[in-house]
């Protein structure tokens, strides 16, 4: 069954949400019941898995506050937006004769942080967002609205891995910029000149080691004040808009 939800379309049932899964639909996460059994289930999971659509399982208390139909364990959000495949964008954007300008959004999880960023982003000509499939906030109708619309015109790229994903930038020929408060440059000194990829972290975990490790350009934003952090999207604004000067 469908169920059109004030913030997204829901799917539940397990022959609903493999019909929509066939029919290639953007699913956002499948949430299914912890100690589902079963051969329709066990199918079921192979498909969503062959598909690479996030899954979760959560207990049945969550799956019956969103619905009261009969879900039978198993609840698919539908993405109001396309997503687009970083390897494939990237090329095209090279072909165009442009300088790739993407942001990387590492675990942003809170949604209107996130539709901010999106705003900023497309006003300041970023040519696409990179965001994980998972452990990160949804693109869903509170995000589009708080984008102002932007999420439904800058392409978003949803990826199993993050670190891969930038590492794929790098391999590409992007310089990757990560937001730290460890970094060893001022924002406004940096060179963000050419293809560039700018890596903005969770307020409260910050950009991943990793990441922060491939990184070529560690920039930080000086704090003059007693609280140790800007809220990210107001960061992400001053990065980006510094990255539109200089380019």
């Amino acid at each position: 069954m469908v169920k059109q939800d004030k913030e997204q379309q829901m799917v539940f049932g397990i022959r609903a949400v493999q019909e929509a899964i066939s029919a290639g639909k953007e699913i956002e996460k499948v949430m299914i019941k912890k100690g589902l059994q079963g051969t329709l289930f066990q199918n079921f999971l192979d498909d969503v898995r062959a598909n690479n659509v996030p899954f979760q399982f959560v207990p049945m208390e969550k799956l019956n506050r969103l619905t009261r139909q009969n879900h039978q364990g198993v609840i698919a959000m539908i993405s109001p937006v396309s997503y687009q495949n970083i390897e494939q964008l990237l090329p095209t954007l090279f072909e165009e004769g442009k300088d790739p300008f993407v942001l990387v959004l590492d675990h942003i999880t809170d949604v209107r942080n996130f539709g901010a960023i999106a705003r900023t982003a497309e006003c300041a000509g970023v040519h696409a967002i990179v965001i994980p499939d998972t452990g990160a906030a949804a693109v869903t109708a509170d995000a589009i609205k708080t984008s102002a619309g932007a999420l439904h015109s800058l392409p978003v790229c949803r990826v199993r891995s993050l670190i891969s994903a930038v590492e794929f930038l790098q391999a590409s020929g992007l310089k990757i910029v990560a937001a730290t408060e460890k970094g060893a440059i001022d924002y406004d000194k940096a060179n963000y000149r050419g293809p560039v990829a700018l890596v903005m972290g969770a307020e409260d975990k910050g950009v991943h080691p990793k990441i922060l490790n491939t990184a070529d350009v560690k920039s930080r934003i000086p704090i003059l004040g007693e609280i140790e952090s800007l809220n990210v999207s107001v960061a992400a604004g001053i990065l980006l808009y510094e990255m539109v000067k200089v380019r």
